[in-house]
């Protein structure tokens, strides 16, 4: 690949955050429109018990985690031979179809399936995407190429979803799938147009990429981020009554505290991914302290507006700085397996997506309060560290791999030229 201008570099980088953003937002943006999509597609079930329509609805958001789920991993095994920026293209192709039949799907069953079909290429976009970026921005700059690709994600919580959600509530939840397709197109365009070409690894194997599930220090990895991220998603999922219950706002209000959780969000993704850089171990039991401390912050002074938005911001700030953290540590434990292993961290994500949405709701069930998922999010944070102390033991333990490369030393990324 030839040497690229610095302009070149920055217009590909954000053709390739132009899909987070558009990943984060047909995402989220069905969990402020459950309602609409409720009365349109269960009609019958609504008219006799809305909560049991929202909750059949809420289907919708789990098939597309479980997308994410069996996608990321399955996409990554088969691919990493293929030349990289017509790989990205396809994914996001397959990103723009799978929305237009998200929009299109006449019955609830057919939505539900669709969105699953959508969700495939998000863990593998993600992670090829990091690769691509890593190698525009150069050694030593994994975790910012990481952020920096998660950077369109974060902005989607402060513009994409508020924008598109609001959009869907005027226009029908229809349309704002349609709106999400037309990002993904123009996503299928800049890659094809910006991202220079780059070759896949021609000697990737999907028995070289599984071979990554064959080392416990990714498995401790995958669970640092599905146990102790989830906890952020306990406090995403509930923030509408966190506003209204706690702290006493109006509905209205609650957008305002969701922008307010993607600033915090933006913020700390790119300081995660500095200190990611710098060694992603100390940066992931750093940023864990940091979110424990946020979370307390949140649960002791969300009584007030000012409590409330600062908190928020806080946890979001000090989750994001996780994520690029968590990332370039499987890279650096997954040996060659990269492709797998920049890939599969968002199929664990997911799932602590579920865990946490599913636990909080648990503990408001149980009479426990609207403060409950902020301090189960707390103690969330507990066997997120102890995993990601138990896969630093392991590698520490291990003695260096027979190509000479250890922990200390990343793994290169750069495709082949």
């Amino acid at each position: 690949m030839p040497a690229l201008s610095p302009t070149r570099v920055r217009l590909s980088l954000l053709a390739l955050a132009l899909g987070g953003f558009g990943i984060g937002t047909t995402e989220f943006v069905a969990m402020g429109l459950l309602p609409d999509i409720a009365r349109d597609l269960l009609p019958e079930l609504y008219a006799q018990d809305p909560d049991a329509a929202l909750a059949r609805a809420g289907m919708v958001i789990s098939a597309y985690a479980a997308g994410v789920v069996v996608g990321a991993p399955t996409i990554a095994a088969m691919a990493s031979r293929f030349p990289r920026r017509t790989l990205l293209a396809v994914l996001a192709a397959l990103f723009t179809v799978g929305t237009l039949a998200s929009a299109a799907a006449p019955t609830f069953e057919l939505v539900v399936v669709a969105r699953f079909a959508a969700a495939l290429p998000h863990g593998a976009y993600f992670g090829i995407a990091a690769l691509v970026a890593a190698d525009l921005m150069g050694p030593g700059r994994r975790g910012r190429a990481v952020a920096f690709v998660l950077t369109g994600l974060t902005i989607a919580n402060v513009i994409g979803v508020p924008t598109v959600t609001f959009l869907g509530q005027q226009a029908g939840w229809r349309v704002a799938y349609v709106a999400v397709a037309l990002i993904f197109a123009a996503t299928t365009a800049a890659i094809r147009v910006l991202v220079p070409w780059q070759a896949g690894d021609p000697h990737a194997t999907v028995r070289r990429e599984l071979s990554a599930f064959s080392r416990p220090a990714v498995w401790f990895a995958l669970l640092t981020g599905a146990i102790g991220f989830g906890g952020f998603f306990a406090v995403y999922s509930y923030v509408s009554p966190l506003a209204t219950e706690v702290t006493g706002t109006s509905e209205g209000f609650v957008p305002l505290a969701l922008v307010t959780l993607g600033l915090g969000m933006t913020a700390g993704n790119a300081v995660g991914g500095r200190l990611a850089d710098r060694d992603p171990m100390r940066a992931i039991l750093t940023m864990f302290g940091a979110f424990a401390a946020a979370l307390i912050a949140l649960a002791i002074a969300s009584g007030t507006v000012p409590g409330l938005l600062a908190g928020l911001f806080l946890v979001g700030a000090s989750a994001a700085a996780l994520s690029p953290a968590i990332q370039t540590r499987l890279m650096d434990v997954a040996s060659e397996s990269q492709t797998m292993a920049a890939a599969v961290n968002h199929s664990a994500l997911n799932l602590g997506n579920s865990l946490g949405a599913a636990l909080g709701g648990a503990v408001i069930a149980a009479g426990w309060g609207y403060l409950a998922p902020t301090w189960l999010g707390l103690a969330l944070c507990v066997p997120g560290v102890a995993f990601a102390l138990a896969g630093w033991a392991v590698t520490r333990r291990e003695q260096p791999a027979a190509d000479g490369v250890d922990e200390a030393t990343p793994v290169p990324v750069h495709a082949p030229r």
